[in-house]
This record gives C-alpha cells, structure tokens and sequence, in this order.
C-alpha cells in the first residue's frame, strides 16, 4: 500500500469541510468552511460535534469506524447562526480511516444546502475549486426550478435505497428478519463482545403434515401465525429470523440468564400447541427448541453458535417434540438432555 502524507494546510484546502479525530474520538483539525458554520469544535469530542440521524451510530470509535465507506446523514450538533425554531443543517458524511489510527470524517451538502449557504453567507471561496459547489454557487439563483425537483428526487432515491435495504434482509411471507440478517446479525455480535445473549432455534413440528394435507396456502397461514407469535415474546432490541421452511431464530440481547430463556421457550411450545384456524380447518403443529448462550464459550463463533443450538434442537426432536433442550457444552451433542 502506497502512503501519501499531506500536511494540514494543505488537507484543510482538499477538504474544507472535514474533521479529523483522534482514537477517543476527541477532534483535532476542522476544515476552515466547517469552521465557519460551528467554530470551537476542536478539542470536543465528536459526539458533541456530530449527531448520526441514519444510520443509528454508536459513538465511540469503534462504532464510527464501522461505519467506513458507508453514505451517512449527520446533524451539525454545534452549528451556529440556527434560526430559533429550526434544526441544525442535515448533511451527508463518510467515514476514512487513516493509516496513523486516525479518522477523517468527510461531510458534504444534502440535497438542499441553500439553507446551510445562507446562515453562514458561504461562497464559492469556501469550497475547493474542484468542488461540485462551486458551480452550485454560480446556477444557484438561475435553478430554482431544477434544484426542487433535484431535491425531491434525491429523496425518492433515498427512500427506494431504504426500501431496498429493508427487502433484501427481510422474509417477503412473514416481514421477520431473514437468514441473512440474521447471519450479520450474529457476526457483529460475536465480532464487537461488547454484550452477552442468549440463541434459540426453534423449528415446527408437523408442519409438513400441514402442507402436506391443507395445501402450501395453509402452510403459509401458519408460518404467519408463528411469526406473530414469536414476535410478541421478544423485545425490541431481540431479533427473531425465519431462517428457512418451518426454521426460525430467536436472539435474545444483553441476556445471560438460561431460566429465563427456558421459560420463554415453554410459552412458545404451549402457544404454538393451540390449533391455528384456516378455512374451516384446524392445523395443528408443535414447536421443538434449542437454547444456547454465548456466555458459554471464552469466544463465541457464529458457526460454532449455530452448529451447538442445532444439536439442541435435533436433541429435542429425538427426545419426542414440543419440547425444549439446552446445549451443554462440556457433553457431546448426543448426550445433550432435553427439559419439558
């Protein structure tokens, strides 16, 4: 890898609206356009400086630096000259790492900065030459017309990115989460160990019964019904994911407590026992579980997380069903005994 350094003078000229922080996030140079729009931002800390509206950020190093190459949209927190009754400006932000274990945040304008150009009466000297904005400047008064219709397309754009976003890590029959979040999901987890949490494989007995008698439209009715179901015995910062067919998983955050995911586990079973209701049809079903905690292992693995609540699960099913195990981890995967 080839380095080129810059000096200071010479980075803020490149990009004058950067800011340069260090590893606890505390900011040590500001480009002289953002100096302009909130002066006395060196020296405090990012968080204070920026406000991450999408996506949610956590803001501490680490947090930001996972967000490298991604399109951000931030708050300036410490602008000046903001109206009473009007927000901080929106703009768009990416995230560089530097070799010196450095961060640069790069911002730019929205889709709409004409009301950030004229709080802080900006010209075309507070942009680099190379700047898209300073042919901005110059049409600026001669586009209104081009520049609504801009806008509103950038935010059409956006929303179909979001949308897409949603879709492609989301189960089109059941709106729950798909196996590919859920991988993702479970690889951040293990990957940051900032929180434990406990991992519940459930999977539908009789359920190709189901399909097999009623048709692949009952089928679905019930998978539908299982997914309500388990979306009410979770809480907001759990993820549940139908990883496939009559499969789902259930990751129960910040969570060490085994009783506790026990006894969510019997709820389940015994909600899933009740005959769902399809044409005048009864179908009927049961649900067998494996329980496995992360706090079972010095370093939790994704595959070896999936593979260990797996044999609880198959434990389960071999145990007689509609029944419970947990994974123990000093036994093999046969001997693992199922509880219910």
């Amino acid at each position: 890898m080839t380095v080129v350094s810059f000096d200071l003078a010479a980075l803020q000229g490149i990009f004058p609206m950067m800011i340069l922080f260090d590893h606890d996030c505390a900011v040590t140079a500001v480009g002289p356009t953002l100096e302009r729009m909130a002066p006395g931002a060196l020296g405090q800390s990012l968080r204070d400086v920026l406000g991450f509206v999408h996506p949610p950020v956590v803001p501490d190093a680490k947090g930001i630096f996972d967000t490298k190459g991604r399109r951000l949209r931030v708050q300036l927190l410490a602008e000046t000259n903001v109206p009473e009754g009007e927000d901080p400006v929106i703009l768009r932000a990416v995230v560089i790492p530097l070799t010196d274990g450095r961060g640069m945040v790069k911002l730019t304008f929205g889709p709409d900065p004409a009301l950030a150009l004229r709080r802080h009466r900006l010209t075309a000297r507070d942009f680099a030459v190379t700047d898209p904005m300073v042919d901005y400047l110059y049409l600026i008064e001669v586009h209104g017309l081009l520049h609504s219709e801009y806008e509103r397309l950038s935010d059409r754009l956006d929303l179909a990115r979001d949308a897409a976003e949603r879709a492609a890590v989301t189960d089109k029959l059941t709106g729950l989460h798909n196996r590919r979040a859920m991988d993702a999901h479970l690889t951040n987890l293990t990957t940051s160990a900032v929180r434990p949490f406990g991992l519940m494989q459930l999977d539908l007995d009789y359920f190709k019964a189901v399909n097999d008698t009623y048709g692949h439209v009952a089928g679905d009715r019930v998978l539908e019904e299982v997914a309500g179901i388990l979306r009410e015995e979770v809480r907001a910062e759990d993820m549940v994911a139908r990883m496939g067919g009559d499969e789902f998983m259930l990751v129960f955050d910040n969570c060490t407590d085994v009783d506790l995911m026990c006894r969510i586990s019997d709820r389940i079973i015994g909600r899933l026992e009740k005959p769902i209701a399809w044409e005048g049809h009864s179908c009927r079903i049961s649900g067998s579980i494996g329980i496995t905690m992360s706090s079972y292992y010095d370093q939790p693995d994704p595959d070896r997380l999936v593979s260990d609540v797996d044999a609880a699960l198959y434990a389960a099913k071999r145990a007689g069903r509609a029944r419970t195990t947990v994974f123990d981890p000093q036994s093999p995967p046969d001997d693992v005994e199922a509880v219910g």
